[in-house]
């Protein structure tokens, strides 16, 4: 299976240009979620930041990551083949593949995928308890509710099985550090699913509510939590996106066109 399996593809700037983008143009499509996800999980350049971004589709999160964290080793798990390999493809076509890695692993098995691919010896796996930050933007709908999408690959980046968020929150704590971060965005009626996955394995969460303008209701909320931490859950003010008209206020104009962190 390769790549030109997906169809046919574009091909995107992200961070103002810094990273050029593979992805299909039918069927999910990274976006405004990727870039924020990287731009809130914590990582610092000078820190020996471990990165992993699970889900990652065709890696523009991690990518994300390693262009503003000079020295960040990032992997990318992934299940989908085709997808896989565009991020490779993404990786070496920016220059990065020193630092970047692709593994292709199912996430929604949970740590069990971990310690299968650790017990193989393949050399493509995951270490347990390795990553200083983990990090993922998963599927925001369940599986049998609203319309499936026709493409597969949108089909399987857009739903999940029922219980596979407990699932996702597990994986990413299996491979967090002691003391790693998690941060994951997601819709803002999953928060409850959110809360009940990660509250067992991190503590000190922090919840942004995302709002598209002012006076909205929030659309998306960020979640950050530290492994080990038994410090209280903070609902934190939300982020407003946009200013007037479509124009995107100043802090997260210079996160998208300037690969910024996003202060939070």
């Amino acid at each position: 299976m390769n790549a030109a399996e997906a169809g046919a593809l574009t091909d995107d700037a992200f961070l103002g240009g810094a990273l050029a983008i593979l992805q299909p143009a039918e069927g999910y499509r990274a976006g405004l979620d990727a870039v924020l996800l990287a731009a809130a999980c914590g990582a610092q350049a000078g820190k020996g930041a471990r990165v992993l971004d699970a889900g990652a589709g065709v890696g523009v999160a991690g990518l994300c990551v390693a262009r503003r964290v000079a020295d960040a080793h990032v992997t990318l798990v992934e299940r989908e083949p085709v997808l896989a390999e565009i991020a490779r493809r993404n990786a070496a076509r920016n220059q990065l593949e020193a630092r970047v890695r692709v593994v292709e692993l199912d996430v929604a098995e949970g740590g069990a995928a971990i310690n299968r691919a650790q017990a193989g010896g393949s050399g493509e796996d995951v270490p347990a308890g390795a990553y200083t930050h983990v990090i993922a933007n998963p599927p925001y709908y369940a599986e049998g509710r609203g319309t499936r999408p026709p493409a597969l690959l949108k089909a399987a980046s857009h739903q999940m099985a029922d219980g596979a968020l407990d699932q996702w929150c597990r994986f990413l704590a299996t491979a967090a550090a002691s003391d790693g971060l998690v941060t994951i965005i997601h819709r803002a009626d999953a928060l409850g699913a959110l809360l009940d996955g990660l509250a067992r394995r991190f503590g000190a969460l922090r919840v942004l509510p995302l709002h598209s303008r002012a006076g909205e209701a929030a659309h998306r909320v960020i979640i950050q939590g530290r492994k080990g931490s038994r410090a209280p859950l903070s609902l934190l003010q939300g982020l407003v996106l946009h200013g007037e008209g479509h124009a995107f206020v100043h802090s997260i104009d210079a996160v998208l066109r300037e690969g910024a962190a996003l202060d939070w």
